[in-house]
């Protein structure tokens, strides 16, 4: 897929929970907060740990991280990561 097409991909799924694949062989999940011309900004979704008492489980859920840019030019895939959660 080329570079322009990542751009529609990526700002068509503004503010939805994705997986992009990079050249690099990383996957990067996370919330699409930009786009611009050249990168695509996400906020990595973190899975949050908890402890419970006794037999019981703690809450895990999930967080964000801190936002990141990954050049439109390094992605090789790209999903919705809605597909992968649930």
């Amino acid at each position: 897929m080329s570079f322009g097409n990542y751009y529609q991909i990526c700002s068509r799924h503004h503010g939805r929970n994705v997986r992009i694949n990079d050249r690099y062989g990383r996957s990067h999940v996370g919330r699409i907060t930009r786009v611009t011309r050249s990168h695509v900004y996400i906020q990595p979704i973190r899975r949050r740990g908890g402890y419970g008492y006794g037999f019981y489980g703690g809450y895990g859920g999930f967080g964000y991280g801190p936002v990141y840019g990954l050049a439109l030019g390094a992605i090789t895939g790209f999903a919705l990561a809605s597909l992968f959660f649930w």
